[in-house]
């Protein structure tokens, strides 16, 4: 028994002998027959299943036991059909040669465990084989023999089975999962060789391994495109010597030869070859002693990059004179608030708290120097902390401000929120803008008074008197509210002037004007010359009581200026006054019949004998009053 295990061991090394020299030529078969390698795993499996064949032990006689399943079985699977009909064919060809008496039921076996192979390969085809598969199909191949010798006749009646069928299984099972591992192992140590150089080959950058003398080993595409060759071959043996000017090939190989030299390597050297900018890095390669035996490259074409470094460093340095010559200041915020950038102008816009406005202040930190130097005008210092924390949070929005400082001149600060979150200021001095806008508003002011003021007693003037009725009117209008008018003429005023000319006629009328001024107090209330001595007064929200009011303090003032008029009957100048009250519903409807009351109302008191107030509500009658004094 101890002889059969032997001869079994020795048939299970022949096997995987076979087995293994395929799987490593298998890679040489790849790259040159890649349309042949399957033909020939079924050649060299059948070749391993006849030299199983003819290492076979003779059980009984024309039966022998062998390991000739195993290679079979794994041309099916790793092979497909036509591996497992070269393989098999080849087998049975043989074991027909040799004959015996289970010639034919070893034929059968093999046939069997061939299309087991095969339908392990029709199950898996769209997968890559793993171990796990390689165990199932050696559990199938120990199941088939296991029932062939028990099953078959000729096998059954030799008694097969009991004999030697622990022994005939157990090996061929163990032949199947070691030649499934070689194959498995040899694959995937393919796959990754394929992997780097396809990586290797395929790389972006400038790939190469030198020898100790800086001759080329290999390199990638890329390195014979760079140098216009036709394949890599061309380039092994070649150095820089036969591809770069003397001068520079002298530089590279001393560069090289040092770094193999002190083992140390060689980062992102720029180098400048055939019109390119290039980053190379290289490191020396050591054997397992340790020694240096030659390096490895790897160059990057930078010529875009530095292209583009430099148009943006071109770039920066004219924006930075474009932002250092503009008369504006310019500042940058992070989204956190710090400053980032900021000209020079942008400081000395801020002479008070322009120290505190360097790069990496934060906004709240200038704020703070700003209140504490009490730079801007306009702020309640008594709370400094909610305003610093207010234009902080301010700071991230589009705005425009315009601020005053303590000095009297006027900033315009405008911000704008960028792309990515950051905040620009540009600052500008408008203190001339703000100055001559302010001297227009003052001018604007001065016209619009002159255009509505009486140049003569400095009081409201016809024009701006029609306007403030129909203003008022409407109010009242609305506040279903009492709109009273006095209507006031200087009695006998032509004759004054004849008597005592027009200069003495303009004091009175400036005289007369004072008296209605100091009549008519409230805030509301209009005084308009109306015309030559005529004058008007108009009272919002005032009741008729209050109106005769005004009238009577009117008359009383003017009696004590006690202005001499020999020409009128009472030895002095006197006033008419016409009166008239309207309230909501007739102002609604008829607002201008407030007017013509009060002017008719002015006539009957002239009519009447002049120097008395006379008031007419509208819709009634007349009403006189008794002169006051």
């Amino acid at each position: 028994m101890n002889g059969m295990w032997e001869q079994f061991v020795g048939n299970l090394a022949f096997v995987s002998l076979a087995i293994s020299l395929w799987a490593h030529l298998s890679i040489w078969f790849r790259s040159r027959l890649a349309d042949r390698e399957n033909a020939v795993l079924g050649a060299i499996a059948g070749g391993a299943s006849i030299g199983s064949i003819l290492l076979a032990i003779e059980f009984a006689p024309g039966i022998y036991i062998d390991l000739r399943f195993a290679p079979l079985v794994l041309a099916g699977m790793f092979g497909g059909a036509l591996s497992a009909a070269i393989a098999v064919t080849l087998a049975i060809a043989v074991r027909l040669v040799l004959g015996g008496a289970a010639a034919s039921e070893g034929i059968l076996v093999m046939a069997a465990l061939a299309a087991i192979g095969l339908l392990a390969n029709l199950c898996i085809r769209k997968k890559s084989p793993t171990f796990m598969h390689v165990v199932m199909l050696a559990a199938a191949v120990g199941s088939v023999l296991v029932i062939t010798m028990a099953l078959l006749p000729t096998l059954s009646s030799a008694r097969t089975l009991a004999a030697i069928g622990l022994p005939m299984t157990a090996m061929n099972v163990t032949a199947t999962l070691i030649c499934g591992l070689i194959i498995l192992k040899t694959r995937q140590l393919d796959l990754e060789r394929r992997m780097l150089e396809t990586a290797f080959s395929q790389s972006p950058d400038y790939l190469y391994v030198k020898d100790r003398d800086s001759r080329f080993i290999t390199v990638n595409e890329n390195m014979i495109r760079l140098y216009r060759y036709r394949t890599t071959a061309e380039m092994v043996g070649l150095s820089d010597f036969d591809l770069q000017p003397l001068r520079l090939a002298e530089e590279l190989y001393h560069s090289e030869q040092e770094v193999m030299r002190t083992g140390v390597p060689l980062i992102d050297s720029v180098e400048h070859i055939e019109g390119r900018d290039l980053l190379a890095s290289k490191v020396p390669l050591r054997d397992q002693e340790g020694r240096v035996i030659g390096l490895a490259g790897v160059t990057r074409d930078v010529t875009e990059r530095v292209a583009l470094e430099r148009e943006l460093r071109e770039n920066k340095d004219l924006l930075s004179h474009a932002i250092a010559g503009m008369s504006d200041g310019f500042a940058m915020f992070d989204r956190e608030g710090y400053l980032l950038f900021c000209n020079e102008q942008y400081r000395s816009a801020f002479p008070l708290s322009g120290g505190a406005r360097v790069i990496g202040a934060h906004i709240s930190d200038i704020l703070r120097r700003v209140a504490e130097t009490r730079e801007r005008s306009g702020i309640d210092y008594e709370a400094v902390e909610d305003w610093i924390k207010s234009l902080s949070a301010a700071l991230h929005q589009n705005k425009d401000e315009e601020v005053q400082l303590q000095n009297g001149d006027w900033l315009s600060i405008r911000t704008r929120l960028a792309a990515d979150g950051s905040a620009m200021v540009v600052v500008s001095d408008i203190t001339a803008t703000k100055q001559s806008e302010i001297a227009l508003r003052m001018s604007a002011a001065q016209l619009k008074n002159l255009a509505e003021t009486d140049g003569l007693t400095g009081i409201v003037n016809r024009r701006a008197f029609d306007e403030a009725f129909e203003r008022e009117a409407a109010k009242c209008a609305r506040n279903n509210a009492s709109l009273s008018l006095l209507m006031i003429d200087i009695d006998c005023f032509k004759a004054y002037n004849d008597t005592y000319g027009h200069p003495a006629g303009d004091q009175c009328l400036r005289l007369v004007s004072n008296c209605l001024l100091k009549s008519a107090k409230r805030p509301g209330d209009i005084v308009a010359r109306y015309g030559g001595e005529e004058f008007a007064v108009l009272l919002p929200d005032i009741s008729e009581k209050g109106a005769i009011t005004v009238a009577e303090q009117f008359a009383q003032l003017l009696e004590k200026e006690n202005i001499v008029h020999s020409q009128s009957e009472f030895r002095k100048v006197s006033a008419s006054i016409g009166i008239a009250v309207a309230s909501g519903p007739v102002l609604q409807t008829e607002p201008d019949l407030l007017l013509s009351e009060a002017d008719a109302a002015l006539y009957d008191a002239k009519v009447q004998g002049r120097n008395r107030i006379l008031i007419r509500s509208i819709g009634d009658g007349p009403t006189a009053m008794k002169k006051v004094g």
